[in-house]
């Protein structure tokens, strides 16, 4: 009875630990399947590479990886080889639906989630450099924070800035766009006789401007902002900012 009771325990957690094992990496890769008359193969990611293979329609196929316009695909019988993406763009997900990819395409521009770019101009007489990051919740509406250095004659300015950005008809490729938001200033004077202290102050805006998409995850963007700084004393300021610059999104 012993041995019978350590095969069956030998057993159970055998088929406990199949169980709970966590999948093979190939159930990651997405499936698609072939609807034109036939799908090739290609020895290497280019068209002078020579087709050994073919996939019937109806042919199930997993994507691999990708470089640039390439995919590599695995079939039923387990031969792998290049697709172009021009044939990729015509096979079925499992639901039925026609593939799908965010290669930042203009198609996927309005859809995006991410973006970083990189913009210069005038603020207030003086030159800036400014970098933000920004977040979509959806295609209309953003957060973004940004980074500036204002280089002026007399003083070096640093701003730091948090706001909500609105895309007006985010399908649209020239796009206009309103922002509002908050932020904080550091003024660093340059040395004079006086030696006037830096200053730190709070900072409110709003601002108008146009988001343009160019290429392959590239987009122009170009915004006026209106500034109030409020400072310790009686009168605040107010300070127009002119930028323009180039973004990624992804």
């Amino acid at each position: 009875m012993r041995p019978l009771f350590l095969r069956s325990i030998i057993l159970a957690l055998t088929l406990s630990s199949s169980l709970h094992a966590p999948a093979h990496a190939e159930d990651r890769y997405q499936q698609v399947v072939v609807a034109d008359p036939y799908l090739e193969l290609h020895t290497g990611p280019g068209r002078g590479y020579p087709v050994f293979h073919v996939v019937e329609r109806g042919g199930s196929i997993e994507i691999l990886k990708r470089r640039t316009d390439w995919f590599k695909v695995r079939t039923e019988d387990r031969r792998e080889g290049w697709v172009d993406r021009s044939q990729m763009l015509r096979t079925l997900q499992p639901t039925g639906e026609l593939t799908r990819f965010n290669d930042g395409s203009r198609e996927y521009f309005s859809e995006h989630r991410w973006e970083v770019g990189v913009l210069a101009g005038d603020f207030g007489g003086a030159s800036v450099i400014n970098a933000y990051g920004a977040y979509l919740f959806n295609p209309s509406l953003q957060v973004e924070v940004g980074a500036s250095h204002i280089l002026g004659e007399f003083s070096n300015s640093y701003l730091a800035t948090a706001g909500l950005t609105h895309v007006f008809v985010p399908e649209w490729r020239v796009s206009p766009l309103f922002t509002l938001g908050t932020g904080v200033i550091s003024i660093e004077p340059q040395a004079t006789l006086g030696e006037p202290e830096d200053r730190t102050d709070q900072v409110g805006y709003v601002g108008v401007g146009l988001r343009a998409y160019l290429a392959r995850r590239l987009m122009l963007r170009a915004e006026y902002r209106s500034y109030v700084i409020f400072t310790s004393r009686d009168d605040n300021e107010e300070l127009d900012e002119w930028k323009a610059g180039f973004a990624f999104f992804f």
